[in-house]
C-alpha cells in the first residue's frame, strides 16, 4: 500500500493568536482615542483659524499691585485645528515680588520662536481656557524665579528655524525643559503636550519631576515611571499610561482622565 503524501495537519499556534491580539489591542489603545477626537472635532463648531479665535484673558488672575508676592505658573491650553485633536499648548507665566506686571513665556513656530507676553498671562489659546499644571507663590516662588530665567534664557532652540510641530522643539518642548531645570516644581506637562518628549537623541534617566525614570529615542518612543508622571508608554509622541498617585488614565489626544480634578497649587514647594 502507497504512504500517504498528504501534508500531516496543522496545529494551532495560541501563542501567535495571543500576541497578534495584544499588538492589536496596543494599537487600539493609541488610535482608537484619537480617531474619537477627530470624529468630535468634525463635528464640532470650533474656530478653525487663528482669526477666529478668542485669545482673551479668562480674568483668573489678579492685578500685580492686589498680589504683591512673587509668583509662577506653568499653564497649558488646547491648540486649535487638527492639532487639537492631539496636543495642547504650554507656557509659563512669571511675577517677581512687588513686580508691576506678570511676565508670559511661549514658543512659537514663526520668526524668533521664544515670545515674552504675546498674549494674556492667563488667555485663552484657541478659544480654549487654560489649565494650571504649576503653581507656586511667596518665597517659594521667589527662589525660583531666577532659575527659570536662566532655563527661559538657556534655552538651546530659540533661533528662527529651530521649531518643530512634531516631534519636536515647541511650545511644548521650551516648557518641559523648564521643568527639567527646575524640578523642585514637581510637576509634569499633560500627556497630550506633544513634543514635552523631545530631546536630540537617545535618553536614559531622571524624569522631568525628577521623581522618577525614563528612557526615550527622540520623543517618539519611549517609557517612564515616576511619581508625578505615573506609568507612561510613549509611540510616536502618543502616550497611553496610568496615573498613580491620583487614579487615573492617560490616553492620546484626551490627556489624563480621572475621577477627580488634579490640584492646581503647590504650596510651599511640593504638592
Amino acid at each position: 500500500m502507497t504512504p500517504s503524501t498528504d501534508p500531516l495537519p496543522q496545529t494551532p499556534r495560541p501563542r501567535r493568536s495571543r500576541r497578534t491580539l495584544m499588538i492589536l489591542a496596543a494599537l487600539a489603545l493609541f488610535l482608537l482615542p484619537i480617531a474619537v477626537r477627530a470624529a468630535l472635532y468634525a463635528g464640532d463648531t470650533a474656530p478653525r483659524s487663528w482669526r477666529d479665535a478668542d485669545w482673551s484673558s479668562v480674568g483668573s488672575l489678579p492685578a500685580p499691585a492686589a498680589h504683591p508676592d512673587a509668583r509662577v505658573l506653568v499653564l497649558s491650553g488646547r491648540t486649535g485645528g487638527w492639532k487639537g485633536v492631539v496636543s495642547v499648548h504650554s507656557w509659563i507665566v512669571l511675577k517677581a515680588k512687588d513686580a508691576r506686571g506678570w511676565s508670559r513665556f511661549d514658543v512659537v513656530g514663526w520668526g524668533n520662536p521664544v515670545r515674552l507676553n504675546g498674549w494674556e498671562p492667563d488667555g485663552r489659546w484657541y478659544g480654549n481656557p487654560p489649565t494650571v499644571v504649576a503653581d507656586v507663590s511667596g518665597e517659594a516662588a521667589e527662589a525660583l524665579i531666577p532659575r527659570i530665567t536662566d532655563a527661559i534664557r538657556g534655552y538651546r532652540y530659540a533661533n528662527a528655524g529651530d521649531y518643530r510641530v512634531w516631534p519636536g522643539p515647541n511650545s511644548n518642548t521650551f516648557v518641559a525643559g523648564v521643568l527639567r531645570a527646575v524640578p523642585e516644581l514637581g510637576a509634569a506637562l499633560p500627556a497630550n503636550a506633544i513634543g514635552r518628549d523631545f530631546r536630540p537623541g537617545a535618553y536614559v534617566g531622571a524624569s522631568d519631576s525628577g521623581t522618577g525614570v525614563e528612557a526615550s529615542v527622540f520623543g517618539v518612543l519611549g517609557v517612564k515611571a515616576g511619581w508625578v508622571e505615573g506609568l507612561e508608554v510613549n509611540l510616536l509622541g502618543l502616550v497611553v499610561g496610568l496615573d498613580l498617585r491620583r487614579p487615573a488614565v492617560k490616553l492620546p489626544g484626551y490627556g489624563r482622565i480621572g475621577l477627580g480634578p488634579v490640584p492646581t497649587a503647590i504650596a510651599a514647594g511640593h504638592l
